[in-house]
């Protein structure tokens, strides 16, 4: 489409705009993640000695990270609602979050709206599709203690196993208290048909907004960490049979993201910005681990309900741009989230002050050797 002469001094701040802020995130990243390995390895030691104090030390390093991400869309104007129950509650205890997958923006939101959820990004865990292992952020990622999933059904029982040794690895030993999962297994627009052919195939609704999740990594984070009876209770039986107890998973967080008129943002917005102000709403449903059944049919039942109930959720949201209250209430209420700016200049500061220190370090190091 021919852009006119009116159109052309606004067109022309969008690009220049996005330069500037593809430059940025450029140097912001040279500087930060650098850094970060390189206070990693010197903190090695101290993993030797006191491996939770180190744990706690990187956890808030990483949450450092992954706020610069979130500041990259806070100031283009991409800002995020919070619908549901109240999440902080919980910040304390062991959690999963089950969250619809519609874009690469989706993780990005979630990086914003937990900033304030005191210590859940520092002690958080990312299940994600193994190629973000390639990308700029995959080396922290790894680091961390994040897993990357390898997806297609020639790899379904081989990562699944990988996963559960890694939960018994990384897990415990990292102080790790929540876990991010997309059930769904990809984007939306990517499954949707597949999912609608399998739902026809068996039965089940047809859905629109969102997909039929797979279960299986549900099934292991679940059967891993889920604390047991004193007395004992067989694997893969009732949740029911299980109480909440520290060193156990405590919580299912059902999360739903939706974007106003059904149009998500993704990545390449987020960091350049050439997508007008918009808010993504996020909205939460906290269930009881206890409720939450573990042998393989019931937990696939409770699953595919908890979708068909996003399916509905927006579906409102959709024709009304708000989520449906709670059952018991007249109407919904919602929750702006906001991050501190004055905290932003100050990670921000470290990053590159940091930065401009191991560059002096190596470079007194590179004089002395050569």
């Amino acid at each position: 489409m021919a852009v006119t002469v009116e159109e052309a001094p606004w067109l022309g701040w969008v690009v220049a705009k996005a330069l500037m802020r593809f430059a940025f995130m450029v140097a912001n990243n040279l500087v930060a993640i650098p850094s970060y390995i390189c206070y990693v390895i010197l903190l090695q030691p101290l993993r030797v000695l006191d491996s939770k104090r180190f744990w706690y030390i990187e956890g808030l390093m990483y949450k450092w990270l992954l706020g610069m991400v979130a500041s990259w869309g806070w100031y283009a104007g991409y800002t995020v609602m919070e619908w549901g129950e109240d999440i902080k509650a919980i910040s304390n205890d062991e959690a999963v979050m089950l969250v619809n997958h519609q874009a690469t923006g989706d993780v990005c939101t979630l990086m914003m709206c937990l900033q304030d959820k005191g210590p859940v990004v520092a002690q958080m865990m990312w299940l994600m599709d193994h190629i973000f292992k390639y990308t700029n952020f995959g080396i922290v990622s790894l680091i961390h203690g994040d897993f990357f999933i390898r997806q297609g059904r020639s790899y379904r029982d081989q990562q699944l196993l990988v996963l559960k040794k890694h939960l018994e690895q990384n897990y415990r030993s990292r102080d790790r208290k929540w876990i991010v999962l997309f059930p769904e297994g990809g984007f939306l627009r990517k499954r949707r048909e597949t999912s609608q052919a399998f739902a026809k195939k068996n039965n089940l609704p047809f859905l629109t907004h969102v997909t039929l999740p797979r279960f299986g990594a549900t099934n292991i984070i679940l059967n891993a960490l889920v604390a047991r009876q004193e007395n004992g209770s067989p694997a893969g039986g009732d949740a029911r049979g299980l109480r909440c107890k520290p060193g156990g998973l405590q919580w299912i967080i059902d999360t739903t993201i939706a974007y106003p008129n059904a149009e998500p943002v993704d990545i390449q917005t987020w960091i350049l910005g050439y997508r007008k102000p918009t808010v993504t709403h996020v909205h939460y449903r906290i269930f009881p681990i206890k409720d939450v059944p573990l042998e393989t049919d019931d937990l696939t039942s409770w699953l595919y309900q908890r979708f068909i109930e996003k399916e509905d959720l927006l579906s409102h949201f959709y024709k009304t741009g708000a989520f449906p209250p709670a059952q018991g209430h007249k109407e919904a209420v919602s929750r702006e989230m906001t991050l501190s700016n004055t905290w932003i200049f100050l990670i921000q500061s470290f990053a590159f002050l940091s930065g401009y220190l191991w560059f002096h370090v190596f470079q007194y190091f590179y004089h002395c050797l050569f």
